[in-house]
């Protein structure tokens, strides 16, 4: 049995054939008797929208036949989308020697958090004139194939399938990383295994496709529901296993797993390297504030794209601090990125000078302070369009769940690296950076300087907001758990506290809408998650 975990793109029909084809003739030179392949394999998932053009399901199949076409004694397990009488099934193509002798189309069809296939797909038959849907005789064993969630459910098909004599499970994946999604999937597994006596195969695709990240470590779990085989973490990664129809395993390394700080960090690292590249993008520029948010956005390009396309950008204005602009130059060295200083004192100026008839009579307040932010906006972008740079975002989750940040100005770009890492996890994440580098990376001044935008004299995060230890926590609630503050408020909060962070949650609803994509790192992120109306009348509080 191979284990072909590969990194497709989505829409690239003849990449993703040629990644099949190339592990494939790796399997079949071994000897083995079936290779698996991720979910989808053939379209990359999810292919969303483009399934509505049936021009693209047409071309779809015709790669899964080209693959078909080339297959021997091997059989490939894989994923494509299925056309029949009109509808379309998220299914798994059975090929040897030439063609497609068997297809299996997933039967339960997740539609929560990231997922929406019931908006594409039908689901598949539980029966087949054979009888249970998905189970083959290949080489004289039983076998069962499914799809993903398929195996989520104690009650589905793969239960039916190991009533009806199969042996082995396969299980063909596009599972997308959050914390922790590991343990909770590798439990499943075992219970599935044990459950039902049988061995699983469970292949997962690695990568990244737009927010969503996905981990691989595609796993071969025994009958009695031990972990036998798990392939690494966000990477591509391929292996040969003995399984006898007994579900024993006879090969097969155990890839250890990362602490999660680690595997948060690798999903950023993963998640920014494929979307840079899979958009035909070679370099990226950050605006190096001297602060920790663009210090770890800076750490995590030099790790996915290489010091040489990572342009760091420093933009002073009058009220940026030289401690500020020294940890900047300090953290470039430190990474060997280019890095160059561009003031935007000039633009500023121009623009107050501009403005300065119609704001006769109104105070300096917020608006001046978002000016500075929006001419660094606009120089970055200025820099993107001369050199075909990518710019990074550098805002976390707890500034963009409250608000504090400037649309148009430190908002703009392509990425939002970080927009899934809330505060406290940014400032672990760099202590974790300086540990793994035996060095200091991140320069210790960056890390415990109080934050600031440095917008006005003397500011600083906290005179905004509470203190990022206090904040996270009410968010973790308010955004990941769906809490009302009713109900945040009966867990210690204070009710004052809440209801001000309730609201600015709310209120900004309508800028977050409008920011980067950013790596999907926790179980309810901005964007593919969380998809909260702009116009929004409800308060718990008051029904």
């Amino acid at each position: 049995m191979a284990l072909s975990q590969l990194n497709p793109i989505v829409g690239d029909l003849v990449g993703n054939e040629y990644l099949v084809q190339e592990a494939y003739a790796q399997a079949l030179q071994a000897g083995c008797h079936v290779a698996v392949f991720p979910e989808l394999t053939v379209t990359g998932y999810p292919p969303e929208d483009l399934l509505l053009k049936r021009q693209f399901v047409r071309h779809n199949k015709l790669a899964v036949d080209r693959i078909a076409a080339q297959t021997g004694s091997c059989v490939a397990a894989v994923g494509f989308v299925h056309e029949e009488g009109g509808k379309l099934y998220n299914a798994v193509a059975l090929c040897r020697e030439g063609g497609i002798f068997g297809i299996y189309c997933k039967q339960l069809l997740p539609n929560y958090a990231v997922f929406d296939e019931e908006r594409y797909f039908e689901p598949g038959p539980q029966e087949v004139e054979r009888g249970v849907a998905g189970v083959f005789t290949i080489n004289g064993v039983t076998v069962g194939v499914s799809v993903c969630e398929d195996i989520w459910s104690a009650a589905g098909p793969v239960t039916a399938q190991a009533k009806a004599g199969a042996q082995v499970i396969l299980n063909l994946n596009a599972s997308p990383f959050h914390d922790g999604k590991h343990l909770e999937r590798e439990e499943m597994l075992c219970d599935r295994a044990k459950e039902n006596g049988v061995a699983i195969v469970y292949v997962n695709q690695v990568g990244a496709q737009d927010e969503l990240v996905f981990d691989g470590s595609s796993v071969v779990v025994s009958a009695n529901g031990m972990v036998k085989t798990r392939l690494a973490s966000f990477e591509s990664d391929f292996a040969i296993v003995d399984i006898d129809s007994d579900g024993n395993i006879h090969h097969g390394e155990v890839v250890p797993f990362e602490d999660d700080l680690d595997r948060v960090y690798r999903a950023l690292v993963v998640g920014t390297r494929d979307y840079v590249r899979k958009n035909g993008f070679t370099d990226v520029a950050i605006g190096l504030s001297g602060g920790i948010d663009s210090s770890i956005v800076a750490a995590i390009a030099v790790d996915a794209l290489g010091a040489e396309h990572v342009h760091g950008i420093a933009m002073p204005s009058r009220y940026s601090s030289q401690g500020s602009l020294d940890d900047a130059e300090k953290l470039a060295t430190a990474l060997n990125v280019d890095y160059r200083v561009i003031s935007i004192e000039p633009s500023f100026t121009a623009y107050l000078e501009m403005l300065a008839p119609s704001f006769t009579g109104k105070d300096p307040d917020l608006t001046e302070e978002n000016l500075q932010s929006r001419c660094r906006g606009m120089t970055l972008m200025a820099l993107s369009n001369k050199f075909g740079w990518m710019v990074l975002t550098t805002g976390n989750k707890s500034e963009l769940a409250v608000g504090y940040f400037t649309i148009y100005g430190d908002s703009a770009g392509g990425y939002a690296v970080i927009k899934d890492v809330f505060k406290t996890q940014v400032f672990a994440l760099c202590r974790r950076i300086n540990e793994r580098s035996g060095k200091e990376i991140i320069p210790e001044s960056v890390i415990t300087k109080p934050p600031s935008a440095e917008l006005r004299p003397d500011q600083r995060d906290d005179q905004s907001l509470p203190a990022y230890e206090d904040l996270d926590p009410i968010l973790r609630e308010y955004i990941d758990n769906d809490l009302t503050v009713p109900e945040i408020v009966k867990l210690g909060f204070n009710e004052s506290v809440v209801q001000r962070i309730a609201r600015l949650v709310d209120v900004n609803e309508y800028k977050r809408r409008q920011c980067a994509p950013g790596a999907r790192v926790s179980t309810k992120a901005f964007g593919k998650d969380r998809r909260m109306p702009i116009t929004n009348g409800y308060r718990a509080d008051r029904a």
